[in-house]
């Protein structure tokens, strides 16, 4: 049986097929399937690379829409070398004959992505008489925002090191699982999972398809 070639993206492809219009209903999305335990997603790896003061993480996910893989890397030097401290490649395969679909940049993903569920999180977490909206910081995420359990214990340390109480996922409240609670003080951690780097790049991957 013959497959087609993976297409292969740049990162200037990935942000001509990507908007937040429909991202974050495509987080949303993603997020509900992660709390309804449809997604098989195993906590992240880590390889520290001590010699060069940085690191790489592996990100796999496998959703009701598909299966994938984020290899990311994080290399604060890189800061004074005017690169970016972040980059990271996404790759998609088929979930039904693991036929690679494609391989993509995954960078500006990651800072959309990101942007893009605490936009969720805001549209249904806020005060209805919220007026106004704070981003900390000046890098590239603060730039993009104005533009299972395990997993989040084992990466959310500094809300559990504070003693908060954890009371639901964002997805269960997307969900209406449990009431959103807007009226009261709200602290949403963003653990930027695999399922939705896979999210992300299964709507790029279907958009440029579409335009073949």
């Amino acid at each position: 049986m013959k497959t087609d070639q993976p297409l292969f993206l740049s990162e200037d492809q990935v942000r001509e097929h990507l908007r937040m219009a429909d991202l974050i209903p495509a987080m949303e999305k993603a997020l509900i399937e992660f709390s309804a335990g449809k997604v098989t997603q195993p906590v992240r790896s880590v390889i520290s690379v001590e010699r060069h003061g940085g690191f790489l993480g592996l990100m796999p996910a496998l959703t009701p829409d598909g299966l994938g893989l984020k290899a990311v890397t994080f290399y604060p030097p890189n800061a004074e070398r005017g690169i970016p401290t972040h980059m990271a490649t996404i790759f998609l395969v088929d979930p039904e004959t693991g036929t690679p679909l494609a391989i993509m940049d995954g960078r500006l993903i990651t800072e959309m992505r990101t942007a893009a569920v605490s936009a969720a999180a805001t549209k249904l977490l806020a005060s209805p008489e919220a007026k106004a909206l704070a981003i900390l910081g000046s890098g590239v995420q603060a730039r993009s925002h104005v533009d299972s359990r395990e997993g989040a214990l084992k990466e959310s340390g500094d809300v559990i090191l504070s003693s908060a109480k954890i009371y639901a996922e964002l997805g269960e409240a997307l969900a209406g699982k449990v009431p959103s609670r807007a009226n009261e003080t709200t602290v949403f951690k963003s653990l930027g999972m695999a399922v939705e780097d896979i999210a992300a790049a299964m709507l790029v991957y279907r958009t440029v398809k579409a335009t073949l």
